[in-house]
């Protein structure tokens, strides 16, 4: 009887702790509404089940600034920052920022897609390795329109998170690891959710 008991505990134990064996960091860059940095908790919480630690408020790294286009910083310059100093204690760690982010789109063989002048500072949403532990995502481009803002937010942050989990772009038109494709109105489009092939990858 007391061996059954010690199993069926040890059982308990091992299930709660594998739904919340992976940490996110979120890195809030200058002054981030702290409200909209707990929905975003709650929201990864939800789709993930990792726990979340709020990091304390850093300027961003002046190293990452480029002007060429337009004021920017670059993303992929902030990901090695992000993953360098990211604590042991966090599994993966997100940088939210209110400025505009860009980088370099390439295609499958590395090259930047053409024509260069348009796709060397590329301004994106957001950004991050796949799989890594780190990644980045703006309200720059999505602060337009107030009514889809929040959602806009909730489903990129979730994307680039999918990212450092392996996760790549998917075919599935309503998944949250849907391509983009240049258009904001593909991000209206998908569901705050992963699709069931999705889920099954990283489980």
């Amino acid at each position: 009887m007391k061996t059954n008991l010690y199993i069926a505990i040890l059982v308990v134990f091992i299930s709660c702790t594998n739904n919340s064996n992976k940490t996110t960091g979120i890195q809030p860059y200058g002054k981030f509404n702290t409200t909209l940095i707990d929905t975003l908790e709650n929201t990864i919480k939800k789709i993930y089940g990792f726990d979340v630690i709020k990091l304390e408020n850093k300027p961003l790294p002046k190293s990452t600034f480029i002007n060429v286009k337009s004021p920017r910083y670059r993303a992929d310059k902030l990901l090695a920052i992000l993953k360098e100093e990211k604590p042991d204690s966090i599994d993966h760690v997100l940088g939210l920022t209110l400025k505009d982010i860009s980088t370099t789109k390439k295609d499958l063989w590395g090259n930047t897609i053409k024509p260069e002048s348009k796709y060397e500072d590329w301004g994106v949403f957001g950004l991050g390795y796949c799989p890594g532990e780190s990644c980045i995502v703006s309200t720059h481009r999505i602060k337009s329109n107030p009514s889809k803002f929040v959602e806009r937010f909730k489903k990129i942050c979730i994307h680039e998170i999918g990212h450092n989990l392996g996760l790549k772009h998917c075919p599935n038109e309503e998944c949250v690891m849907r391509d983009a494709a240049e258009s904001i109105k593909t991000i209206d489009l998908v569901k705050l959710n992963l699709c069931d092939k999705c889920k099954h990858e990283i489980e």
